[in-house]
């Protein structure tokens, strides 16, 4: 096989030829077929999950999540949602450090199990708002540090709200069912994805007084929302997915637009004048102008149609000839 090779001047020959273009290099079969790179040991995130689609849930779920917070603390939560990330699942959990409260659940009919992360700050932020007092942090938990019966209690009660929020938020586009899998304090217990696998991060910020801040973090796996990829890409802005609802707020919209007032007036002519001329005017002045062929119908200062002036029985009237085209005015 060895004497089948081609020697060192046999291929500069060949380089030269490709090179002055004597050989032709665009013979062959499919030369038109155009090559894309696949990373077989990377799940490629383009052409699956819209994140336009969470985007907008997280959306929906963030201002009935507030309004919960607030019936429930007495006081004005201030969370914000950041864009949702597409990351490792190993990436992910480097970036967390413990003690936290991770929330393992089963979001029925999606497959897998998801992640709600609370950071302790928020747990305690809350804890002092629903018994009356500011929202304060209590700074760095020391590692290993277990929360308490009424520290349970009161994640227990954000779960409440959180799983009520994001069911509504999801309504349009399927209807979920959330059962809470088990609590942890470390993330590494939480084995939700393998470590290369990729999943769905949505983060929501939380602002506490004392600079207390923290955040609520909401983790699918990338491979459970798979499934709902096409009902998240033609569902999700449909509204409340309610059509009679729909129809009847165009019926609404239509009929506030009709009740709309505007103010028509008629235009019989125009003179072109100065600021001196106007300055020297006096009582008993005559001003001339050429009557032009129709008068001007205005809506609201907008020339909408051509029309004729006259009298109709007792009252002055105006007779509409044809509408103003806009592209002559």
């Amino acid at each position: 096989m060895a004497s089948s090779l081609l020697t060192d001047d046999e291929l500069s020959v060949l380089a030269e030829g490709v090179t002055d273009g004597s050989i032709p290099v665009d013979t062959g079969f499919n030369t038109t077929a155009r090559v894309k790179k696949h990373d077989l040991a990377s799940e490629d995130s383009s052409l699956g999950v819209n994140i336009t689609s969470i985007d907008m849930i997280n959306e929906r779920f963030i201002r009935t999540f507030r309004l919960g917070l607030l019936e429930m603390l007495r006081t004005t939560p201030r969370i914000n949602p950041r864009r949702v990330e597409i990351v490792r699942f190993g990436d992910y959990l480097k970036s967390l450090t413990p003690p936290l409260s991770v929330n393992m659940v089963r979001m029925n009919p999606l497959r897998g199990n998801s992640l709600v992360v609370i950071d302790p700050t928020v747990v305690f932020s809350s804890l002092d708002s629903f018994f009356g007092g500011f929202g304060r942090g209590v700074g760095q938990l020391p590692s290993g540090r277990l929360f308490t019966p009424t520290e349970l209690r009161i994640i227990k009660m954000i779960l409440d709200v959180f799983f009520k929020s994001l069911k509504e938020a999801w309504a349009p586009v399927m209807e979920l069912d959330f059962e809470l899998i088990s609590q942890e304090i470390n993330p590494q217990f939480a084995q939700i994805a393998d470590e290369n696998d990729l999943v769905i991060l949505s983060r929501f910020d939380s602002e506490g007084n004392n600079d207390a801040a923290g955040f609520i973090d909401l983790v699918y796996p990338y491979a459970s929302l798979k499934p709902a990829r096409e009902l998240l890409r033609n569902r999700v802005q449909t509204g409340d997915g309610n059509e009679d609802s729909e129809k009847q707020w165009h019926i609404d919209l239509s009929n506030a637009v009709d009740n709309a007032a505007l103010e028509m007036r008629v235009l019989l002519g125009s003179i072109d004048s100065s600021f001196g001329q106007i300055e020297e005017m006096q009582a008993g002045d005559v001003l001339y102008f050429k009557k032009p062929d129709s008068a001007k119908l205005l809506i609201n200062g907008i020339a909408a149609f051509e029309a004729q002036v006259g009298t109709m029985g007792t009252q002055a009237a105006v007779l509409i000839e044809r509408p103003v085209n806009p592209d002559l005015q």
